[in-house]
């Protein structure tokens, strides 16, 4: 049995939320709704999701803010989905954590790829040599 990965969507529009809900579901990912930032933190210290896909104009708090309280203890890989499209917000978002930053509107495939390529960054495979019994010689 495979593991479906868990996405966080934070996302406050209903029907880009139910969209990209869609999309990731049809493509085989698990995905848990936060419609602003005191339930994205919730949310992602009770699921402990593999993805963050997070917009960043929320009703209650700045997306950024989310950012920055996720990056001060975690490194899972947070992409940012906003109509944001400066270059210095798009900046401030990757300087300050995000893995990667989407502009709405954006075509699924891209998503869908962007996703993939944060999540095989994500897996960091670390092989610990089998210890042996080794003498030096004199």
């Amino acid at each position: 049995m495979s593991h479906k990965a868990l996405v966080l969507l934070v996302e406050d529009e209903k029907g880009i939320r139910n969209f990209i809900s869609t999309v990731l579901d049809v493509n085989n990912y698990r995905v848990v709704e936060a419609r602003d930032g005191k339930e994205a933190l919730e949310l992602f210290t009770s699921r402990c999701p593999d993805l963050i896909l997070l917009d960043l104009g929320l009703p209650d708090m700045d997306g950024i803010e989310v950012l920055k309280t996720i990056r001060g203890w975690s490194g899972i890989p947070i992409i940012v989905v906003s109509a944001r499209g400066h270059e210095r917000e798009k900046v401030e978002a990757l300087d300050l954590g995000a893995d990667d930053y989407i502009t709405k509107p954006f075509g699924t495939s891209e998503l869908l790829a962007r996703i993939r390529t944060a999540m095989r960054h994500q897996q960091v495979t670390v092989e610990v040599p089998e210890r042996t019994n080794f003498q030096w010689v004199t």
